[in-house]
């Protein structure tokens, strides 16, 4: 059976409430589709209000970041009891702007996915490379440690539900996107690594999505390929372009 696609805009610090709930509107239609999964992933103060405008529609509503404790004295973090509360059914995490300015690891994220679990959230979890490690020819190595820890104590059964985001550093906000061929090697490379943790049946389950600059351009040829299940969008997220990428055939 052929992997649903998946479709995420990330909208990282990006828009205030009401700033959210007129963009969403604006989306509504364009993002209408029975053939993919579409997430708008939103800033916190946003989720409650962008939940109700989307309500009765195909639109999930995502967080982009979480705490892997219940609740506590952990000022200014968001517990998933209070995300599901919210209306949240995915939440974002690892992202590279998580891991670089505010020092997340592989065992932070671990910790979070298997919380999320916990909850009942599905977990977008991010990996990637940078330009640096590319050059290298550590892409894979690098990425294959994302994945292995990240994925720590999580069921096969899990981790068939989740999604995971290969989003190449150096290709995100910048305007350069990995050639497909790039994009496809590594999806393919990640669910070969699913494989050798869990089965060849969850490694085909779990969906991949490619992030990195994706517009309405490029997303037709991305999400051609065999080992791409959807995207993980930036700045296109928050254009109307978006329900071209959604509507991508």
């Amino acid at each position: 059976m052929a992997r649903r696609k998946i479709v995420a805009g990330n909208w990282k610090m990006n828009k205030t409430p009401s700033e959210a709930v007129a963009l969403a509107e604006e989306l509504k239609p364009l993002v209408a589709s029975d053939d993919v999964d579409v997430v708008f992933c939103v800033p916190a103060i946003d989720i409650i209000p962008v939940a109700e405008a989307v309500k009765g529609t195909n639109i999930a509503v995502g967080a982009e970041n979480m705490y892997f404790e219940e609740k506590g004295a952990y000022t200014g973090e968001i517990s998933p009891a209070m995300l599901v509360d919210a209306g949240v059914k995915y939440v974002v995490l690892g992202h590279s702007e998580r891991r670089e300015y505010f020092a997340e690891t592989n065992e932070t994220v671990n910790k979070k996915v298997l919380k999320a679990f916990e909850h009942g959230i599905t977990p977008i979890m991010c990996c990637g490379e940078s330009l640096e490690q590319r050059e290298q020819g550590v892409t894979m190595d690098f990425i294959r440690q994302q994945v292995k820890v990240g994925l720590q104590n999580v069921t096969a059964e899990q981790a068939k539900t989740m999604v995971i985001a290969y989003e190449p550093i150096w290709a995100i906000g910048t305007g350069k996107t990995a050639t497909t061929e790039q994009a496809q090697e590594v999806c393919a490379g990640i669910r070969a690594c699913i494989a050798e943790v869990y089965d060849d049946a969850t490694a085909e389950a779990i969906r991949i999505q490619y992030g990195g600059s994706v517009n309405a351009a490029t997303a037709p040829e991305l999400f051609a390929q065999a080992d791409i299940d959807g995207g993980l969008v930036g700045g296109a997220a928050l254009k109307p372009d978006f329900g071209k990428i959604v509507n991508y055939k």
